[in-house]
This record gives C-alpha cells, sequence and structure tokens, in this order.
C-alpha cells in the first residue's frame, strides 16, 4: 500500500495551490486528477482571467509561482493591474513545470472507486488500476485485484462537486432552490484584433464596462452586455438587433462577455453562454441537455460576432470549452458555516485562510435578478473548509462550507488558490 501525507483529489485551481504547497513544504503528496491535464477551470473550462480579489490577499505563493512560470513561457500578462490575464493551453504546462519542482506525484486520468473508512477517519482511497476501465460491481467483486489502494494522513476534497464527502456520507448545506445557471465558454481565432480594438473604443466610452490597453505591443481589452436592465450597454443595440433579424433568439443574449488572452494575439476567449434553461448541476440528464443547448448557442454567437464586430470577419469557433462553468453545486457543512452576514460584516477569524474584496456576485437565470454587491475586505476562516463529520478531510474551492450568497463571493479563482494553500500549511504545522 503507498503512503502519502496528503492526498489531494482534483487538479483545478484549488487542488493545485494545495498540492504544489504541500510538496513544497516537504510533505509526500499525491495528487488525483480525472482529466489527463492540470488546471480545471482554467484549463478545461477555459475562465480567464482569474478575477483581481483586492489588495490584501493572504496565501498567495502559489498563485505568484504560477504566474512567474506561465510569463516565462508567454502565457501571462498583467492588464488593468490583474496578473490572472492566463493562456489556458500554456496553463497546462506551466502546472506540469510546477508539480514536478515541488515533487508532486501526479495521477492523470484516474477515478475514484471508494473510500476506506474508520468511524470519523479515511484510512484510505481506492483508485482502479485500469484508469478507462470501468467495472460494474459484479466484476470488482470478482477482479480485486484490478484495484489498488493508497493510503493518506489526511485528504483534501478538490472535486468542485465534494466528490469525496459525498463517498464518506458527510453532510451537505445545499437546497434545491439554490442555484446559479452555468456557462459554457469558448474562443474565437483570426480575429483582427486592433482593428477591433479601435472600434470598441469609439464604440463604447464606458470604462467600467470596456477597457482596451497596448501592452509592449500586444492590444488586451474586455467588455460585455446582459439582458439586465439596470445598466446602459452599448453593445445594447447589436444585440437587440440580431434578435429581431433572427440571427440571435433572445436567451442568447441574456450574458456576454469577452476578454483578450495572453499569448494568443488574435484569439478572443468568450464568458458565455450562460445557460438559463437548465441549473440543476448535480443532475446528469439536465447538465447534458445544457451542454448541448450551449453549443447551439456558441454557434449563433459566433455568427453574430463575425456580422457585427468589425475585426472578426474571418473569424472562427477555434475552442469550446471541454468543462462547463459551474458555480455552484455541493457544499459541505464544516466545522463553522460561513455566511453572508460574515461577508458583510468583514468579521475577524482567528484562522483565516482568505482575505478578499471580490463582490457577492450571484448569477440568475431570470432577467434582472442577478447580484453584483460590492463589499469590503472579509476573511475566509479555516473551519468552513474542514468536514463536520471526517477529521481528516478538508474541502477548497466552491464546496467549502459557506451559504448559498456568500459562496458567491468566495468561488472565483484567486480565493480557491488561497484555501488550496491555506490548507496545505495548517496541515504542515499539525
Amino acid at each position: 500500500m503507498d503512503k502519502y501525507d496528503i492526498i489531494v483529489v482534483g487538479g483545478g485551481t484549488a487542488g493545485c495551490a494545495a498540492a504544489y504547497t504541500a510538496g513544497k513544504l516537504g510533505l509526500k503528496t499525491l495528487l488525483i486528477e480525472k482529466n489527463i491535464h492540470l488546471g480545471g477551470t482554467i484549463t478545461s473550462a477555459l475562465v480567464v482571467p482569474a478575477m483581481k480579489s483586492g489588495e490584501h490577499q493572504i496565501n498567495t505563493d502559489f498563485y505568484n509561482d504560477l504566474t512567474e512560470e506561465l510569463h516565462s513561457i508567454g502565457g501571462q500578462a498583467t492588464y488593468q493591474n490583474n496578473q490572472g490575464w492566463f493562456n489556458p493551453e500554456l496553463t497546462k504546462i506551466a502546472l506540469d513545470n510546477l508539480m514536478a519542482k515541488a515533487n508532486v506525484e501526479v495521477f492523470f486520468d484516474t477515478h475514484i472507486r471508494d473510500v476506506i473508512l474508520d468511524k470519523r477517519l479515511i484510512r484510505g482511497i481506492i483508485i482502479s488500476k485500469e484508469m478507462l476501465s470501468v467495472y460494474n460491481e459484479k466484476i470488482e467483486e470478482q477482479n480485486k485485484e484490478l484495484l489498488v489502494s493508497i493510503e493518506a494522513k489526511y485528504v483534501i476534497d478538490a472535486t468542485g462537486n465534494c466528490e469525496i464527502g459525498k463517498l464518506c456520507g458527510c453532510e451537505f448545506l445545499e437546497k434545491k432552490h439554490e442555484q446559479q445557471p452555468v456557462s459554457l465558454r469558448f474562443m474565437m481565432s483570426g480575429i483582427d484584433v486592433p482593428h477591433f480594438a479601435e472600434w470598441l473604443k469609439e464604440f463604447d466610452k464606458d470604462r467600467n464596462v470596456t477597457t482596451v490597453e497596448d501592452i509592449d505591443g500586444f492590444i488586451h481589452l474586455s467588455t460585455a452586455y446582459t439582458w439586465d436592465k439596470d445598466k446602459k450597454w452599448a453593445l445594447s443595440p447589436l444585440f437587440e438587433d440580431a434578435v429581431s433579424k433572427g440571427i440571435l433568439k433572445d436567451h442568447d443574449r441574456n450574458y456576454f462577455q469577452i476578454f483578450t488572452v495572453a499569448g494568443m494575439p488574435s484569439t478572443i476567449a468568450f464568458n458565455c453562454p450562460r445557460v438559463i434553461d437548465y441549473t440543476e448541476t448535480l443532475d446528469v440528464r439536465n447538465m447534458s441537455k445544457a451542454l448541448q443547448l450551449a453549443r447551439k448557442n456558441i454557434f449563433r454567437l459566433a455568427e453574430f460576432c463575425r456580422i457585427y464586430l468589425p475585426g472578426f470577419e474571418n473569424a472562427y469557433i477555434s475552442n469550446i470549452a471541454d468543462m462547463l462553468g459551474i458555480r455552484v453545486s455541493r457544499r459541505i457543512k464544516g466545522k463553522y458555516v460561513y455566511t453572508i452576514d460574515d461577508v458583510k460584516s468583514g468579521k475577524r477569524f482567528h484562522n483565516p485562510v482568505v482575505i478578499s474584496d471580490y463582490p457577492v456576485d450571484v448569477h440568475s437565470k431570470d432577467r434582472d435578478k442577478s447580484t453584483l454587491q460590492l463589499v469590503q475586505d472579509y476573511q475566509l476562516p479555516l473551519e468552513s473548509l474542514m468536514s463536520a463529520d471526517i477529521d481528516n478531510l478538508f474541502v477548497a474551492g466552491r464546496c467549502i462550507s459557506a451559504d448559498f450568497m456568500s459562496q458567491g463571493a468566495l468561488r472565483v479563482q484567486a480565493s480557491c488558490f488561497s484555501m488550496g494553500e491555506g490548507i496545505a500549511k495548517y496541515i504542515k504545522n499539525l
């Protein structure tokens, strides 16, 4: 039986931060990832850039090291005072490099079969040796040699959906009505970005919405539009015209946001479409329908861009995310349940792992119902990352012990980096 100090399950933002930090601190660490690369939302879901989360962040060593590694291979830019403009493809390579430097062992394409429990402790995790095979219960009973058991002192569940917590039978906090729409991001290439940037600067003068900047000869930009009426959007007439002509469906325009990508001079990344028809993120049938609908939306949005946005005339869809952008799903009950009152009051804690001022950002499937509330610095305590049911289980990422509204502030990548790093540092000091 292999023995580790820490097993991290899930190689996304929080999991990578936890594993890298643990390895750097000298802990024998195994990182288990179901896909064939690391990065999670950054790489599989194309969630770039990482949003800036304030001036007083803590547990930022991993984030800074990732930024430095990406910059060294041409995959990072600092724009609008935010270092998190990452290249999703090069992030895969940068994360491999970081894990090697930290002596972290990584299992790719690996699925968890079960956990070994002893009262309130996880004693081990069982994976299949045949990584691409799926065995039913009958076959598994007859082929025990196809399974390998791995022992660990501590387990960090960074799976997003808290899959280890589920296998352990932990108590969860999610309620049926507490949902946010999912997104399926995509990219378009073949764009004359300088031409588009010049047009965009003149078309939208609101610098709270649209920004354009030349950074060492590379044009970076961002802009947005939603169908909500709380703001006057410069792009609104274009979307309304496209709907009237049947180029877009009305729901295609519920949310539109675009960014440039570091190291990709002719590519634009889209934080859309946002799928409002299907929001049951833990239901396979529901999310399968969401994927099919989203890809149809993407095709229409790409055509809209070619028709209405100067510089997009020869553009094409170059990448569709391999993973839905899920904002909220299963949330564990921890030793402390963090609340929206904690966010708004800026409550201080003895063991903070996150300090952030990222707003309460909760998307709604309904028009004019989304929340984006600015707040002052708030702290997340370590106890919200500790399972209330299993003594050696920690969680990091969107599945933390937090109520629905406060999770909407904490789910962003910068905070997830801090969560993973904070857990590893805590375990090292035990």
